[in-house]
Order: structure tokens, then C-alpha cells, then sequence
């Protein structure tokens, strides 16, 4: 009998632990949470240079977010200048990259001089 309530105190003190464990787990991921609240209701509009921070979409303020114009495939170039499906922004401008000699593939790989860009890939054939 003496060694059942032995049991059932440890098996009490292992569940305070727990809790107590789960509870500062929960107290500290609050209080992340309340500061990239605080980041994410601090508006780029109000406070530009937010944008400039490590960590940031991008350098540019576009209806109160940080985004990056000149990647950004739907704010290209400008704040709401969307690209057409099949399209990715690259240096500011919408570029097909399946075609584009420029941007090949993907942002900046140029196809030489005698090889063109088809299906993305320069050369292709």
C-alpha cells in the first residue's frame, strides 16, 4: 500500500513538471508571437526604412508591405504591376523565361551569342 502512494506522488510530481514545462514553452512562443505582431502592424508606409532590415520582403514599400520590385511577380517594377501567368519578373519586367535570351530559364542567365533561348534552355536541340 505505502509503495502505491509512492507511486502516485511521483506519478503527481511528473505531471507538475510537464506542465509546468509546457507552460513556459507556451509563455515564451507568446511572446514571439506578440513581437512579429508588433513588426507586421509597424507599417512600411509610416516607417520606410523597415524595409531595409535583414529579414525584410524587399527594400520596397508596396501597400504596407516590404517587397522587392524588381523581383516580385506581382509587383514588377512597380507597386500592383502584376505578370501574366507564365512570367517572372526579372530586373523590373515581365520576361517570358522560355524564350527571353536575356533571362533564360530564370532571372539573368543569358543565352551567347549563337545559341537562342527555347523551352528555357539555351542551345536547345
Amino acid at each position: 500500500m505505502k509503495s502505491l502512494e509512492t507511486l502516485f506522488v511521483l506519478a503527481l510530481i511528473m505531471a507538475l513538471a510537464i506542465s509546468a514545462t509546457s507552460d513556459s514553452e507556451t509563455n515564451s512562443m507568446r511572446g514571439t508571437s506578440r513581437f512579429l505582431g508588433r513588426v507586421a502592424m509597424t507599417s512600411c508606409e509610416k516607417y520606410p526604412k523597415i524595409c531595409h532590415m535583414k529579414g525584410s520582403g524587399g527594400p520596397d514599400c508596396c501597400n504596407n508591405k516590404c517587397v522587392n520590385f524588381s523581383t516580385d511577380r506581382f509587383n514588377c517594377g512597380r507597386c500592383g504591376k502584376k505578370c501574366s501567368f507564365g512570367k517572372m519578373c526579372c530586373d523590373g519586367k515581365c520576361v517570358n523565361p522560355r524564350t527571353n535570351e536575356k533571362h533564360c530559364g530564370k532571372c539573368g542567365n543569358k543565352c551567347d551569342a549563337r545559341g537562342s533561348c527555347v523551352y528555357g534552355m539555351c542551345s536547345y536541340a
